[in-house]
């Protein structure tokens, strides 16, 4: 009777860790089991001095180089939740709650493994998220460590005297798209002594025409280069439809990945944006 009814005990786990999608282990593991779902969490959590809890990542994530040999677990449009549950995450950070990731931190709550999103609104969110991670991970003194350094970086940033220059950001050329209301970029442009013009955009990500960008007439551009689409040929593209500011040379490219990830390296873009626009007066 006790091997009867332990042979059922131990089938009706097995059943339910298949049905849940998660074979459960025998008891919790000696270190976390982290995934990232955006490639700006998997920058976040390297920076907090958890690289080596990784266990998984998105398709997108490229840095720092190590994390290219991790297993890839789909993207924010399209998630693998099997292989997700399949790597026992003990914690898995994303960006924001949209597409699968929603659905997927439904499943994981009903498995008690909890789903965070990293996504700062401002420069000085960054190494309270770094901290917050360390503290989560048990990396709180490399952690502390990388958010220091990260916070005298950013009170050193400082805008050049006179009034806020207006900065067109041009993201991509074909289509026409720039950044609206994108708080965190607004926010690194504001304390480099800029205004984005379209940041009363009700999306992040605007399409613009031509026209209208000659319109507003920016006193810098600031492009992110892309395949095709070299500096010069971008300002020379602008230059002959007559934007004052690709004449005059108040054009400059930018990593996209430093500006474009809400991530450490964003510091990066916000000293490299400052240093521009100084240069631009």
């Amino acid at each position: 009777m006790i091997r009867r009814g332990l042979a059922s005990w131990l089938l009706a786990a097995l059943c339910f860790g298949a049905a849940a999608g998660h074979a459960a282990w025998a008891q919790p593991p000696d270190r976390p089991r982290v995934i990232t779902l955006s490639p700006s969490a998997t920058e976040l959590v390297y920076a907090a001095g958890a690289g080596d809890d990784l266990v998984g990542t998105d398709r997108s994530s490229d840095y720092p180089p190590a994390v290219k040999s991790l297993p890839r677990v789909g993207d924010v449009m399209q998630l693998n939740d099997e292989a997700i549950l399949a790597l026992h995450p003990t914690l898995v950070v994303g960006w924001q709650p949209s597409g699968d990731v929603a659905a997927l931190a439904v499943r994981l709550a009903g498995l008690n493994v909890p789903l965070i999103y990293a996504n700062p609104k401002n420069l000085d969110e960054i190494p309270t998220l770094i901290r917050s991670l360390g503290e989560r991970l048990g990396t709180r003194d490399a952690a502390d460590a990388t958010a220091q350094r990260l916070e005298r970086r950013i009170s050193t940033l400082q805008a050049p005297p006179g009034p806020l220059q207006t900065v067109f950001i041009e993201v991509s050329p074909d289509p026409l798209y720039t950044l609206g209301d994108d708080p965190i970029i607004n926010d690194l442009l504001a304390r480099c002594g800029g205004r984005n013009p379209y940041a009363g955009s009700r999306i992040a990500a605007p399409q613009v025409s031509t026209e209208s960008v000659l319109h507003l007439n920016p006193n810098v551009v600031i492009m992110s280069p892309f395949a095709g689409d070299t500096l010069q040929t971008r300002r020379a593209w602008w230059a002959r439809r007559g934007l004052p500011a690709a004449r005059d040379g108040r054009f400059y490219a930018i990593d996209p990945d430093w500006l474009h990830r809400p991530g450490p390296r964003l510091v990066d873009a916000a000293e490299a944006v400052c240093k521009d626009l100084r240069s631009s007066r």
